[in-house]
């Protein structure tokens, strides 16, 4: 596995850490011929240089996003910012359906919008094909 990741997952609380190792895991296995990364402080994988999927430590939680997740249209995703992407939180490593995650990590390979060049588009979103 990614060594700032590993380092990542190896600074947070037990109960977080547990969780992060769990997500890593899960993503690694339903995203193999990915690219992960450290992506602005938080582990990122990648298809083709797009971001699909991370999570990152806040104050109480352990947030997973999916960048395109809003059109997976599954109902234990929450809309997140202003494109395309969903969110599910986590205060428990009980908490994570690994099912329902290996399910949106199907999604998130058939599904993506177009982040990887969204700057150049000036802000304009289009899916990928």
């Amino acid at each position: 596995m990614n060594e700032q990741i590993q380092k990542y997952n190896n600074k947070q609380s037990r109960g977080d850490k547990a969780i992060c190792m769990l997500l890593m895991n899960e993503i690694s296995r339903g995203l193999p011929q990915s690219e992960c990364k450290v992506w602005h402080g938080h582990p990122v994988w990648f298809l083709d240089g797009n971001p699909i999927v991370g999570y990152k430590k806040l104050k109480d939680c352990v947030r997973l996003l999916f960048w395109s997740g809003q059109s997976f249209e599954e109902q234990g995703l929450r809309v997140e910012g202003k494109f395309k992407a969903a969110e599910i939180r986590y205060t428990s490593k009980d908490e994570v359906d690994t099912r329902a995650l290996q399910r949106w990590l199907k999604k998130s390979k058939k599904i993506q919008w177009d982040y990887k060049n969204i700057v150049k588009r000036k802000g304009k979103l289009e899916r990928r094909k």
